[in-house]
């Protein structure tokens, strides 16, 4: 995907933003920066004055930037905070590792991974499309009422309800993902017949955020590691 500038870029974030660190905001601010490092998503940069100096204690010298430590009460974060000083389109700005701190908030709404690009987009499609997925030959879902994610920039993630998902060869998984957009997933493994476990090849949200509330109810499974066949046709 073509980012419409080159990085580094900036933009100023006329909103409201907190982080929340050992039960206080160390940051509250109306002048946030939001910032592409790299074109795949932004982080938050904030002026020198949002952040406490008395928060700050000194860890690492780098060539462009100094490093800090943050630090409330009884708790440190280690090298947290990043106060760029020979950069120039940095300089005077600082980053606090997003996650460092505890919670992260856009006016009263938390936010997850990292500031949401407002260049993306995530569209929930319904279809009617034949879907079947496969693993090791056995098939595992079968379903004529597919919900297509489409994610800017993304590979298209098929949701099929759980209905129509072989829930006797899921077992639950500890791992969880978080993503900005959707929410918090859960996972399962899938336990063939044989025995043969594949780890984490399905995904679902509990309660997904509003942009993707269609896939509640409904598991993904990953394209890469599964075979998947769409009105007949093989994906690759």
């Amino acid at each position: 995907m073509t980012m419409p500038f080159t990085k580094p870029h900036i933009e100023d974030r006329r909103r409201r933003v907190r982080v929340l660190f050992n039960g206080k905001f160390i940051v509250d601010t109306n002048k946030a920066k939001l910032v592409w490092e790299s074109p795949y998503y932004p982080t938050y940069y904030f002026v020198k004055s949002d952040l406490d100096p008395s928060l700050l204690r000194e860890s690492e010298k780098l060539q462009d930037a100094q490093v800090y430590d943050l630090v409330s009460g009884d708790r440190v974060a280690k090298g947290a905070v990043t106060e760029f000083t020979g950069n120039k389109e940095f300089a005077g700005l600082l980053k606090v590792a997003f996650p460092a701190a505890d919670a992260w908030f856009e006016e009263d709404e938390k936010i997850f991974v990292h500031p949401k690009d407002p260049y993306k987009r995530v569209d929930v499609l319904q279809s009617s499309r034949n879907v079947r997925v496969e693993i090791d030959g056995v098939e595992i879902a079968k379903t004529n009422k597919p919900r297509f994610l489409f994610e800017t920039s993304l590979r298209r993630r098929t949701y099929m309800p759980l209905t129509d998902v072989r829930l006797d060869l899921l077992r639950p998984s500890e791992t969880t993902t978080a993503c900005p957009y959707k929410g918090v997933a859960n996972y399962y493994d899938v336990v063939l017949p044989d025995g043969k476990i594949h780890k984490d090849v399905v995904w679902y949200y509990r309660a997904p955020l509003a942009e993707c509330i269609q896939t509640t109810g409904m598991a993904a499974f990953y394209d890469e590691k599964v075979d998947v066949w769409v009105d007949g046709e093989k994906q690759t």
